[in-house]
C-alpha cells in the first residue's frame, strides 16, 4: 500500500499497478479498494496503463483531516496526479463519476475523462430523489444506525424495490457497507442537485473541456441512461457509448476494452 497527502493534511492510501499513461479510477458511493468496482477493472487496465486505485476519504484506509467538502476530494485527485507525474487521465463510476466530473471541471491536470452511469434523475421514469433525503440520512448517522442508512440510501437514492433492500442484511457485503455509511452524505453533496428529475443545467461543467467518453449499459435503467445521454449533451467534448447487455453493476470485461480504446483514440487524435 502506499500514501499521499492532500493539501489538507488528509493522508490517502492508493495501489498502483501496471505501466504506460497513468489513469486514476474513482469509486462510487459505499466502494473502496477492498469492496467496490475498480480493483478488477484496474487488473484488466494494468497491461496498458499505470492504474491507480484508491480509498475515498474516510473509508478503508484513508483517513480525513477535517470536516466533508467536495472541494476536498478534488484536492485528494490533485493530489493522486501529482504522485502520478503531474497529469493522468481519470475514469468514475455512479457518483465517483460525479465526483471525477467536478474534478476534471477544476483541475487542467486531468488529461481526458470517463463516466459511467453517475446517478443523475432527469426525467420521469423513477421518483426524483425527495428534498428531505439528506436531512433524513443526518439523523440516521447521528444516531448511529448505520444499517438504516445504508436501507435509505438504497431504497430512496439509488431506488432499488422495498423487498431488495429489505434482504440486503443477509448479503455477505452487509458488514462492508456499514462500516463506510458514514461517508453516504459525502455522495448525497455531489449528485442531490441532479436527481430532481430535471434537466441538467446548461454550462454546469464547463470547465471539463477535455475529451470524454460518457457510458451506459444497454441493460440500466431508464432514468440512468436518461441521465447519461442528458449530461453527454451539456458537456463541451463528450461522446456516448451504450454497452450492450450491462447493467449499473458492470463487468470489467466489458467495459475496460472500452476505456482503453477511447484513451488510445484520443490520444492518436
Amino acid at each position: 500500500m502506499n500514501r499521499v497527502q492532500s493539501k489538507d493534511g488528509t493522508s490517502i492510501a492508493f495501489t498502483r499497478r501496471g505501466e504506460g499513461p497513468a489513469l486514476i479510477l474513482v469509486d462510487g458511493a459505499l466502494c473502496y479498494r477492498e469492496s467496490g468496482p475498480n480493483e478488477p477493472l484496474a487488473e484488466q487496465l494494468a497491461p496498458q496503463f499505470t492504474v491507480y486505485t484508491y480509498d475515498r476519504r474516510g473509508r478503508g484506509e484513508s483517513d480525513q483531516a477535517g470536516p466533508y467538502a467536495i472541494e476536498r476530494e478534488v484536492e485528494d485527485i490533485a493530489a493522486l496526479i501529482g504522485e502520478a507525474g503531474g497529469s493522468a487521465f481519470l475514469y468514475g463510476i455512479s457518483s465517483g463519476a460525479a465526483l471525477a466530473l467536478e474534478a476534471a471541471s477544476r483541475l487542467p491536470s486531468v488529461r481526458m475523462l470517463a463516466l459511467y452511469e453517475a446517478p443523475f434523475v432527469v426525467e420521469g421514469s423513477r421518483p426524483p430523489v425527495r428534498d428531505d433525503y439528506a436531512a433524513v440520512m443526518n439523523r440516521l448517522l447521528a444516531a448511529g444506525k448505520r444499517g438504516a442508512a445504508v436501507k435509505h440510501f438504497m431504497r430512496r437514492g439509488v431506488g432499488l424495490p422495498a423487498f431488495a433492500v429489505a434482504i440486503m442484511p443477509m448479503m455477505p457485503a452487509w458488514k462492508k457497507l456499514k462500516a463506510v455509511a458514514h461517508t453516504l452524505p459525502h455522495d448525497t453533496m455531489l449528485t442531490a442537485d441532479y436527481q430532481r428529475g430535471k434537466p441538467l443545467p446548461a454550462g454546469q461543467w464547463s470547465g471539463a473541456a477535455v475529451p470524454t467518453l460518457v457510458v451506459y449499459g444497454g441493460k440500466s435503467p431508464a432514468w440512468l441512461q436518461a441521465g447519461m445521454k442528458s449530461l453527454a449533451g451539456v458537456l463541451p467534448n463528450a461522446g456516448l457509448r451504450m454497452l450492450e447487455g450491462e447493467t449499473h453493476i458492470v463487468k470489467p470485461g466489458a467495459l475496460a476494452p472500452v476505456l482503453a480504446s477511447f484513451y488510445q483514440e484520443s490520444r492518436r487524435g
